[in-house]
């Protein structure tokens, strides 16, 4: 292995030769480099740090009009899709005050991919695995502590600084949103950073040819030369975790408590019985359909997250959020005008609430937070009102 610059590492491996070109993801420079190593070195294939969703976000602007709202809410993904218009937002907000375009030297491997005929191969993970794996191991408080900096990140108008910006000439856009949020979950490097190390070397090992050229984020490059000697199960690492049983038993066992805090005190004292009730439909409907005020949902979405978070309170199969967001969808249907303008409206504040799509996730997402504080609040007054009566 020799290292000419900074920028560019070979590797020589079981007859193949990798050439890992280290790119800064907001330098204009970096987007020379690619083409230029490209033109020079004529690889068999090139691999760029992208998967098929990001790739496709890249190639067709427009992808954003094909999606399914409907299909976002039945599939649980209105999370996810909120962390990936944060990251869109990120961008557009340091390409405004820097004048740079964010991954333009991927958008060079590709269009050099295609001018000298070389195999392109899309070597990073897939988005949603990558969250799926973060998600799954930060427990109930690290979720509300990352949607809660995910929408800080979104709404913040604070300007980066020229020390912030060298700093993310290092890191790929997902590192750069989430990177104070790993500082708080040390742990989460490992599905962010060091399994994706070992999925990108992976598949550079693998793509066809005797000469491939990988455009990288300068980060991943220490840690791909070092997993590139060994071998690496794709399978495994795209593999989702199961979910823990701790949750579910919580999930049920909260519910069934409620049930039983109330009939007690209804067998004791009836009165204390709707005490109880009423403290259980006006806590967890009131908050719950709090959250779709402060998202701004129509009054219908409003009385369905009033009537439905009770319910769904007492199920873990569902959620308030769900039924709301349906309800908005269907009464203030978002117009192809709303998906072709999503990556520009979460821009600003005033842009996510007024476009259709963004105000449903907001809905979804607030919805469900204000049910769960809802539960809390109400499940203490019910505690309490059943010890008053014992």
């Amino acid at each position: 292995m020799t290292e000419e610059n900074h920028n560019i590492t070979r590797i020589e491996l079981d007859g193949k030769e990798y050439i890992l070109i280290g790119t800064a993801h907001v330098s204009k420079q970096s987007a020379e480099l690619v083409k230029e190593v490209i033109e020079k070195e004529q690889p068999d294939s090139i691999c760029v740090e992208l998967d098929k969703q990001r790739y496709e976000s890249i190639v067709n602007g427009n992808k954003w009009k094909e999606m399914d709202i409907f299909q976002v809410i039945k599939e649980k993904k209105a999370t996810l899709l909120l962390m990936n218009l944060a990251i869109s937002s990120f961008q557009k907000r340091m390409a405004a005050q820097f004048d740079i375009k964010p991954g333009q030297e991927m958008i060079q491997g590709i269009e050099s991919a295609d001018e000298i005929g070389a195999e392109l191969v899309l070597a990073d993970r897939n988005i949603q695995i990558t969250f799926a794996r973060i998600w799954g191991n930060i427990g109930f408080k690290g979720k509300m502590t990352l949607l809660t900096q995910v929408i800080a990140g979104v709404f913040s108008k604070e300007a980066i600084t020229e020390e912030e910006l060298e700093k993310m000439k290092t890191q790929d856009a997902i590192d750069s949103v989430l990177s104070e949020f790993t500082e708080s979950f040390p742990k989460l490097k490992k599905p962010l950073i060091d399994e994706r190390d070992q999925y990108l070397a992976q598949k550079i090992k693998k793509a066809p040819g005797e000469k491939i050229v990988a455009v990288l984020g300068a980060a991943h490059v220490p840690g791909i030369t070092k997993e590139i000697q060994k071998e690496h199960d794709l399978k495994a690492l795209t593999k989702i975790p199961p979910k823990s049983k701790t949750p579910k038993i919580i999930g049920w066992t909260i519910p069934f408590a409620i049930v039983a805090l109330i009939a007690y005190t209804f067998w004791a004292n009836p009165m204390a019985g709707w005490q109880q009730i009423m403290s259980w439909l006006i806590w967890n409907g009131g908050f719950s359909a709090l959250g779709v005020i402060i998202a701004l949902g129509h009054p219908l979405a409003v009385l369905t997250a009033l009537v439905a978070a009770p319910i769904t309170s007492l199920n873990p199969l569902m959620a308030a959020g769900w039924f709301a967001g349906f309800v908005q969808a269907l009464v203030k249907r978002p117009h192809v005008s709303d998906f072709e303008s999503l990556s520009d409206d979460v821009y600003t504040i005033k842009g996510f609430w007024q476009n259709k799509v963004t105000r449903i996730l907001l809905i979804i997402i607030l919805a469900n937070i204000g049910s769960s504080i809802g539960t809390i609040v109400a499940g203490t007054d019910i505690l309490r009102v059943f010890f008053d009566n014992l």
